[in-house]
């Protein structure tokens, strides 16, 4: 194994980072991973007017969705629990150079076979059992379990051997190289082995993080108190945090401006638009391209499983009036899920599909078909069901009825995980803004092995294999990969790509110090609330 220390400008190569070794030295409070449009930073903000982070408060967040136990360790529609209540591995900075976390150094042997990870020492779990490299050993077995359901679990499963050097070094040994190990490592949350059946069940949730859960109540709140024997000194600044769960639109909206919650990534787009001009908000963009729209296809329903009818779908779609109706302006247009910080970007790509109703219709005659009708299901929340009647009226236009099915999210994830959704369906989509081959062999709508489209072929497994099974995620024939895979999709069209954007952060005045992971986890550690 070789060593690496990045130097302090500029930044190493991916490639480097995986190749080498990557040494954190003392205590980080990094605002890890938000790449906002506003890259002022939060805990220095200079409208602070006490000149430093407050101590004390309660900082109240309003979501439109509960969260969902049995899915903690998945990416779904709520990620605000899991950074409040555990740590992970590793995190991002903005360039997508990992940094310290639970591990403090780490090494990549040169074949990629193997990384050897440094871990704190002075980490207790919220019980006051202390975090050891048995820990790590059970939260990848943890992801492994298929009855977890989270996108990961392929790149988890490559780990077949663990090696332990006392309490705080382990070796894990993997059957093949692996593109994003990184990502794995920011996406695993390390959870308590003697309690984890009760984290699945909602019932108690015990981590290392910087809060404890002290109530929940499905449906309408969680309630978090400060863990006083955080491993981070001084942290966190807040005496604890509430997540309200308000599930209608304008009462969220009213939440906010009334001074009742004071943070929020749940606004929609046009209502963040009639508070951008509001000096009592601040809102930023995270523009990494976390999330995505598009609309998703069954292959083993009725007429969807010809290519030229999903083609005629791609076609149908106002894009431009998308995102300025259903978010606001909050978003780029894409006929593609890369957001343009991706290496499997191009605009060649993005620009694909635009909105060519007669192209739609000669494709639909061409298979056979003028007039169909299909269910398309959505998320019963009023920003989606907004969504998808923008989606039915551009679909219509074209001889394509829509029969709007209203679902409730946690339903809708699971119809997502176990393949039974309906011949069309709406919801958005992450991974694309990591690794590309995350998004290929992790997330639902995409997975080469298996996803909810019914979709399989054996060049597109193929293509998604080479560019995962690999120790570096740059250079031209990484280039190339991302390129088949992106024609692959831009021709078979088994997800329907609309729009990026990333979340919109929604705070009052006083908020300052709130960040996302690139899964979206909220990071409370350095977040405070201004006199």
């Amino acid at each position: 194994m070789t060593a690496f220390t990045p130097p302090s400008a500029p930044g190493p190569s991916r490639r480097a980072l995986l190749r080498g070794s990557l040494a954190g030295v003392g205590l980080l409070a990094l605002a890890a991973c938000r790449s906002a449009a506003d890259t002022a930073s939060s805990a220095a903000d200079p409208a602070n007017a006490s000149g430093g982070p407050r101590r004390g408060g309660v900082l109240s967040v309003a979501t439109g969705v509960d969260f969902t136990p049995s899915l903690l360790f998945a990416q779904s529609a709520n990620t605000l629990v899991q950074r409040l209540v555990f740590n992970t591995l590793t995190r991002y900075d903005d360039r997508l150079q990992p940094q310290p976390e639970l591990a403090t150094s780490w090494q990549v042997a040169p074949d990629g076979k193997a990384v050897t990870l440094k871990l704190r020492e002075d980490v207790l779990f919220h019980s006051g059992r202390r975090f050891t490299a048995d820990d790590v050993v059970f939260a990848v077995k943890n992801l492994q379990n298929p009855a977890r359901s989270a996108q990961l679990r392929s790149t988890a499963a490559t780990v077949t051997e663990f090696r332990k050097n006392g309490d705080f070094e382990l070796t894990l040994v993997l059957a093949h190289p692996v593109s994003n190990l990184f990502d794995l490592f920011e996406f695993m949350i390390i959870p308590d082995s003697a309690t984890v059946e009760d984290a699945v069940s909602g019932t108690r949730l015990i981590g290392t993080g910087p809060f404890t859960l002290s109530d929940r109540k499905p449906g309408s709140s969680l309630a978090f108190a400060r863990n006083d024997k955080y491993w981070n000194p001084g942290r966190p600044y807040l005496d604890g945090v509430e997540i309200r769960v308000v599930p209608q639109s304008e009462s969220l909206l009213s939440s906010l401006r009334t001074g009742q919650t004071h943070l929020s990534y749940s606004v929609r787009g046009k209502d963040v638009a009639t508070l951008k001009n509001d000096p009592q908000f601040r809102i930023r963009q995270y523009d990494t391209g976390s999330g995505a729209y598009y609309i998703g296809v069954n292959l083993t329903a009725e007429h969807v499983g010809d290519k030229r009818v999903r083609q005629a779908i791609a076609w149908a779609v106002d894009r431009e009036r998308f995102v300025q109706q259903a978010l606001g302006g909050y978003g780029t247009v894409s006929a593609v899920p890369w957001p343009k910080s991706s290496p499997a970007y191009s605009e060649a790509a993005a620009g694909h599909y635009r909105h060519d109703p007669d192209r739609a219709r000669a494709l639909l005659k061409e298979a056979g078909l003028e007039s169909i009708t299909l269910p398309f299901a959505h998320s019963s929340e009023p920003g989606a069901t907004a969504i998808a009647q923008i989606l039915q009226y551009d679909l219509k236009q074209v001889g394509i009825e829509l029969v709007l099915q209203p679902v409730d999210s946690p339903t809708m994830q699971k119809q997502l995980i176990s393949q039974t959704m309906p011949a069309l369906w709406t919801l958005s989509h992450g991974f694309a803004q990591l690794h590309p081959a995350t998004l290929a062999v992790s997330a639902y709508p995409f997975n080469e092995a298996k996803n909810s489209s019914h979709f399989s072929s054996p060049a597109y497994t193929d293509i998604v294999q080479q560019a995962w099974n690999r120790t570096d995620s740059d250079g031209p024939e990484a280039a190339a990969l991302y390129q088949r895979i992106t024609d692959t999709l831009l021709d078979e069209e088994f997800v329907i790509d609309l729009a990026i954007a990333g979340l919109v952060e929604v705070a009052g005045s006083k908020v300052r110090g709130a960040t996302l992971n690139k899964f979206s986890y909220l990071n409370l550690d350095d977040a405070y609330l201004t006199a």
